[in-house]
């Protein structure tokens, strides 16, 4: 009998997430353990193979050979850059205006 250890496969959408538990047998890599979760049929509208995973927020290669308790976890590509989305919204709240370090005529004298 093969030696087999719990493990969970997550994705998430804006309006809807799956967590499935499995259990697989030791040297099951990532890519094989989202495949037996069957997340290409739960997920249609994602292209799986493209997707970067990762095991508790960490990004690994889909050959990574996962360790009891491990939860492989898919990533949907960023809509749009965190650090931008924040430097927008700053700019926004100062109301087009630049900060007083950035404008010589507001230094002081």
């Amino acid at each position: 009998m093969t030696e087999t250890i719990r493990v969970e496969v997550a994705c998430a959408l804006p309006d809807r997430q799956r967590l499935v538990a499995l259990q697989v047998p030791l040297g099951t890599t990532v890519a094989e353990a989202v495949s037996r979760a069957g997340m290409a049929a739960l997920f249609p509208e994602l292209d799986i193979p493209a997707l970067k995973l990762g095991i508790y927020g960490k990004v690994v290669p889909p050959t990574t050979v996962l360790q009891a308790g491990d939860r492989v976890e898919l990533y949907r590509p960023l809509k749009a850059d965190p650090k931008e989305v924040r430097r927008q919204r700053v700019e926004a709240s100062r109301g087009g205006r630049q900060p007083a370090s950035a404008n010589p005529a507001a230094a002081p004298k």
